[in-house]
């Protein structure tokens, strides 16, 4: 493949960084060359999903990780989106950013009901 077919394939396809209302960042993907269930483009709903680059360890995404020994510097596949999810709750929701359909969009400032 040539390096103009690759960004034709995934440049456009990518989401942009999830930043949460603590500060955490890290970017979701979803798309035919990325490591989520299914490996398509524009999937109606995903069911795992690709976690890169956190900006800082995070224990729920340890089990996923390419380089657990890097855990800023590395890849996450196949992330269920329930864990994608709660790691967006845990860091207080989402402040700016995109997140592939299935990944529940939890806004920042949310509340939880009684």
């Amino acid at each position: 493949m040539q390096v103009n077919e690759f960004f034709n394939t995934v440049g456009s396809n990518r989401n942009r960084q999830v930043i949460c209302a603590d500060g955490f960042t890290m970017s979701v993907q979803a798309f035919a060359g990325g490591y989520c269930t299914p490996r398509t483009n524009n999937a109606e709903k995903y069911e795992e999903v690709e976690v890169g680059y956190p900006s800082q360890p995070e224990e729920l995404l340890m089990e996923w990780a390419e380089e657990p020994d890097k855990p800023t510097q590395t890849v996450y596949g196949y992330v269920p989106v329930q864990v994608v999810t709660n790691v967006i709750a845990k860091h207080g929701g989402i402040v700016d950013g995109e997140i592939p359909k299935g990944v529940a969009p939890i806004p920042a400032n949310f509340t939880v009901d009684d």
